[in-house]
C-alpha cells in the first residue's frame, strides 16, 4: 500500500471503497488527484490530505466517493 493507505482505512470504509492489490494505485491516483499533488509525491500527498480531513472530513470522503465512482 502506498505510504498513507494505512491511516486512511475507516476514510475507506465510511466511503464504501474496498482497497484490493488489484485498484490501490488507482486509488491512489485519484486521492492524488483531490488534493491537486503530482502523482507518487506520497509525503505531499499525506499531508493534504491531513489538512483537508482536519477542516472538512465528510466533504472529503463525499468527493472521494464520488471520484471514485465515476
Amino acid at each position: 500500500m502506498t505510504c498513507y493507505f494505512k491511516y486512511l482505512q475507516e476514510i475507506f470504509q465510511i466511503a464504501g471503497i474496498e482497497v484490493t492489490p488489484e485498484n490501490k494505485r488507482e486509488l491512489d491516483k485519484v486521492i492524488h488527484s483531490l488534493v491537486h499533488v503530482k502523482y507518487k509525491n506520497c509525503s505531499s500527498t499525506w499531508k493534504a490530505v491531513k489538512k483537508i480531513l482536519a477542516e472538512n472530513e465528510s466533504d472529503f470522503i463525499s468527493r472521494l466517493k464520488e471520484a471514485w465512482n465515476k
